[in-house]
Order: structure tokens, then C-alpha cells, then sequence
């Protein structure tokens, strides 16, 4: 009989928390802590939110009746590590550092999650692990080149999710996901499409730096001279622009909502720019997905549609009318975050998997061949 696992899953968000317990694949239960606008103005950073955010998770469990004596193993989101590939990682000094100072760069509450179980593990002993953070990257060298040498291309998608539902699929198929090569496709208020083959997300949209295609709120690619245009029109500030194009651009900036469920409904109701649009964005997406077969060279068997938004039948079955010459697709509609978290460190304390050791070195810092100039 397999051991039965006792496992706290922390996943802090911007103006939440979520938190779930686990044992084994079995969620037991799971709860959304809100935090309002007035509670975390009193914080001049989200680093001085730890201990706030992680007294609420305490205060949390001892309602529901979890003794923190009792979890076998503390699971937090990924959030503050320089690019890794993906995997399940130990906590450990180095990773929870890096968490602290935010070393990729990029400030978000989920940089708490690994702090958060760090401190439980001093305070009641157990394991703790974090699973393919937003900053995995596995690509090719190949995938890195741009046009000019001094710029790069880097890995930024829903990792996690993507990661889970790609584990789920091959399991349902009887396939090793280490053996697949699969294109799956994250389409919620973000959108991300990536190319994974033999168990690396080799390639991809890039959604932080605006690659991809429209999203609910993101401009997705656009032509560079324009963008150029406007950066130099003297219309926006720099923070201004890269808010257009990634905070208010795509349906929200054609429609005046980013919400696909409204959206739908003004189509519903005879609206033919509201159908151009949302097509548009569809017909992105079918572009990337083809642009990422082309990585894999047409070897695909599946292609995943997950997120949010595929919930939708118009949207899904748009896509799949477009693509399924390619390979059979899959709707696989929601995100998996917290049981994702739970489910790497299983396959590691079952010994599917080896756990990585974080040791905060990129996985990619430049090419070597430049560097011997």
C-alpha cells in the first residue's frame, strides 16, 4: 500500500493567497484567502508581506483542523528564481534567497511561497519542494537567436500548468511525457504556446516581453518599427506604452472588456467587430500553434488546449477546425496550479522523478561562442 503523503500546497497570488491540503492525489480541501487593497497598502514591498501572508495560511489550517506538526511535505509555487529548467527543486538556502531578492527580476507574491514553507519546515519539520516555476526555461540555443546579437529570447509561459496538463495527457494515453512531443497552449487572461519535446519546453511565446498572440489584455507580436513609432510619437511615457501593449491592449483595447464570456455574448448579439476580433485572436493562436509544429518538425502527437478560456466551445472548436490536420487535439479547459504542485512533489517522493538542487545559476547567459570574442 503506497505511503500516504501529507502535503500543503501555498500558491500567493496578487490579492490572494490559495492554499490547499493534500493527501496523495487526494485534495482534500482548498480555500482562496482575499486580501484587500487597504491590508497590503501597509506593506512598501511584497518581500514585507511574508510573515503577513504566512500567519493567514497558519491562522487557515488551525481552522480547518490541519496540524502543521502532521504535513509530511510543504509545496509552494515557483516565484523569484533566475531561469531553471523544470522539475521538481528541494528547498533550500540558495533558492529561498533568491526568492527574497526576486533574482529574476520580476517582484510577485509568488516569490513568498518557497519563504513561506521554508519557515514551516524550520518551525515543524517535513520536506519542502517547488515545481517548475514561471521562469523555466529549457530552450534550444536555436530558439535563443534573434536578429540582433545582443538580444536574446527567453522562456516566460504558464509554466506549471502547462507542465501538468502535458503529464496528465501523456498518462491518459499511456505515454511517458519524457517520450511526447506535444504543443500545448494556455489561453486564460494570459496566453502562452510552447513546443515540448521529449519532456523540455523547447520553444514558445515569450508573454512578458510581448510575444504571442492577443490575449484579453496583452497586444501579442505586432510589428517592431511601429511599436517603435509609438515609443518615439512623444503620446506615452515608457511605462505608459509597455502598459498599452501588455495591460490594456487586445480585446480590452478593440472591445472595452477582457472578458471572452462578454465577448461572446456581444457576438451572440450581431456583433460583427466583436467576431473579427475574437476570430483574430483565434486565428493568432492557430498561427502560433502552426509555428511551433514547424520546431517539432511535424512530429506531434497532440496538441493541448488548457486555461481558462477553453472552457469555450466557440473558441475550442475554432481552433481545433484550424489545426487538427496537424494532430488530434485535446480540451484539457482550466488550471491545475495547486494539485500541479502537489503532483511533482509526488513523483519525486515516489521516485519518478529526481528532484533538481537549485544552485541559482541561469540556464542561459549568453553564448559562449560570443563570449570567446
Amino acid at each position: 500500500m503506497d505511503k500516504i503523503y501529507k502535503m500543503l500546497v501555498v500558491n500567493p497570488g496578487s490579492t490572494s493567497t490559495k492554499y490547499a491540503y493534500f493527501e496523495n492525489e487526494d485534495e482534500k480541501f482548498h480555500e482562496t484567502i482575499s486580501h484587500s487593497t487597504d491590508e497590503l497598502a501597509q506593506f512598501a514591498t511584497i518581500q514585507d508581506q511574508l510573515d503577513y501572508r504566512k500567519k493567514m495560511v497558519e491562522d487557515a489550517c488551525k481552522e480547518r483542523g490541519v496540524n502543521l506538526d502532521e504535513i509530511d511535505v510543504f509545496v509552494g509555487r515557483g516565484g523569484g528564481m533566475v531561469p531553471s529548467p523544470g522539475g521538481t527543486y528541494k528547498i533550500n538556502e540558495k533558492l529561498v534567497h533568491d526568492c527574497e531578492i526576486a533574482a529574476c527580476g520580476v517582484h510577485h507574491p509568488a516569490q513568498l511561497a518557497s519563504q513561506i514553507c521554508w519557515k514551516f519546515i524550520a518551525e515543524h519539520g517535513g520536506e519542502g519542494f517547488t515545481v517548475s516555476p514561471p521562469d523555466t526555461d529549457e530552450y534550444w540555443e536555436l530558439s535563443r537567436v534573434t536578429g540582433l546579437s545582443d538580444v536574446f529570447r527567453e522562456s516566460r509561459c504558464h509554466a506549471l500548468n502547462q507542465k501538468e496538463v502535458a503529464h496528465r495527457y501523456c498518462q491518459s494515453k499511456g505515454m511517458k511525457y519524457e517520450d511526447a512531443n506535444l504543443i500545448v497552449c494556455h489561453i486564460g487572461g494570459g496566453i502562452s504556446i510552447t513546443a515540448h519535446h521529449h519532456g523540455r519546453m523547447v520553444d514558445g511565446t515569450d508573454i512578458l516581453s510581448g510575444e504571442g498572440p492577443m490575449t484579453p489584455t496583452r497586444a501579442g507580436a505586432m510589428q517592431a518599427v511601429k511599436i517603435v513609432n509609438m515609443a518615439f510619437s512623444g503620446e506615452y511615457t515608457k511605462d505608459q506604452l509597455i502598459a498599452r501593449l501588455t495591460k490594456k491592449g487586445g480585446l480590452l483595447d478593440h472591445l472595452g472588456t477582457d472578458d471572452a464570456r462578454e465577448v461572446e455574448k456581444m457576438i451572440e448579439d450581431g456583433d460583427q467587430y466583436a467576431k473579427l476580433v475574437y476570430d483574430a485572436m483565434i486565428y493568432q493562436i492557430c498561427k502560433f500553434i502552426g509555428q511551433n509544429a514547424v520546431v517539432l518538425e511535424g512530429d506531434v502527437d497532440g496538441i493541448i488546449l488548457t486555461g481558462g478560456m477553453s472552457h469555450s466551445d466557440y473558441l475550442t472548436s475554432s481552433i481545433e477546425k484550424r489545426v487538427s490536420w496537424i494532430a488530434p487535439v485535446t480540451v484539457i479547459a482550466g488550471e491545475y496550479e495547486l494539485e500541479a504542485l502537489a503532483a511533482g512533489a509526488l513523483r519525486v517522493l515516489r521516485g519518478q522523478e529526481e528532484p533538481k538542487i537549485y544552485t541559482g545559476v541561469p540556464t542561459f547567459s549568453g553564448f559562449d561562442y560570443l563570449k570567446k570574442k
